[in-house]
């Protein structure tokens, strides 16, 4: 039965930097998840992106007090140049404390300036103001146990009421995208041709795992998408699928059976590029008898 008092769980496909600029499904139901999470009070926000690893054993915590925000393509400055950035440098230091208490070569990282990965995804969720944030980083090996392992770690603050996000992508190849309508047109939303058959069976192997799993077994399901026979032609690189297994640790334990994924939106880019939007968990007061939720899945 899931407790009560865990804030929910969202996995996020940030898809391409136009997704900041242009209006979609996916950037109001981030926008929904943020005002929500302002009505009960959060805290801060715990997020894994996808662009940022370090190297050996390491993971590391954005812990640069004044971060700058990498530049962006295809998207005018005035609609992030300004967002300003709110480190959160104290929960930050618990992390580092939490994840090496959980065996791992957790560091702070002092100089690290933000991605849009994670940046996009905070001005869309709250455009009036960028709540406190904590930035970890993935480890690039990119073992998918590793990083579910990091969720676990920091899965206690939900009980806090921090709200934790990954950042990357349900299918995302950047080699099999399809640039020439976003190139010539500024059209990212552009569906020229029906996308692969590759990024339409493992969408729907990802939205399978969400929907039937819950508890640990959505962990062992989320790390065994990666021997799935369309992996690779979905992800051609393992770094925007990590953040899935980080969802997966934090909203995968005991505790977590009967919490089943819910697939929110869902907007496709590129062709090939399906931005899948997904909440594990809900708030108490949509909890009904037994643990429940109250809220259903996507048709």
């Amino acid at each position: 039965m899931p407790a009560n008092n865990l804030t929910p769980v969202h996995f996020f496909s940030h898809g391409s930097t136009m997704m900041l600029g242009e209006e979609s499904e996916s950037a109001d139901y981030w926008k929904k998840c943020g005002d929500e999470a302002l009505a009960h009070g959060i805290k801060g926000v715990i997020m894994m992106g996808a662009h940022w690893d370090a190297d050996a054993d390491r993971v590391e915590i954005a812990m640069n007090p004044t971060p700058n925000k990498s530049p962006v393509a295809y998207v005018h400055p005035s609609k992030y140049v300004d967002y300003e950035l709110n480190p959160d440098l104290k929960t930050g230091s618990r992390c580092i404390e939490m994840l090496r208490a959980a065996g791992f070569a957790a560091e702070g990282n002092a100089s690290f300036d933000w991605i849009h990965d994670t940046y996009l995804i905070l001005i869309r969720m709250f455009p009036g103001g960028c709540p406190p944030t904590v930035l970890v980083s993935m480890n690039a090996r990119f073992d998918p146990h590793y990083h579910v392992k990091i969720g676990a770690a920091l899965r206690p603050l939900r009980k806090e009421g921090y709200l934790l996000i990954g950042s990357g992508g349900a299918v995302h190849n950047l080699y099999r995208n399809v640039y020439w309508p976003m190139v010539r047109h500024a059209d990212n939303f552009a569906q020229p041709t029906p996308p692969e058959a590759a990024s339409l069976d493992f969408r729907q192997a990802v939205e399978d795992v969400f929907r039937n799993n819950s508890g640990p077994e959505l962990r062992r399901a989320m790390t065994r998408l990666m021997k799935h026979p369309s992996y690779r032609g979905a992800q051609a690189t393992d770094d925007h699928f990590m953040a899935i297994m980080f969802v997966a640790g934090a909203a995968g334990d005991e505790e977590d059976r009967g919490d089943t994924g819910r697939l929110c939106a869902e907007t496709w880019e590129l062709t090939n590029m399906c931005n899948s939007q997904f909440t594990i968990g809900v708030w108490p007061e949509q909890r009904v008898g037994g643990g429940a939720s109250v809220v259903q899945s996507a048709a």
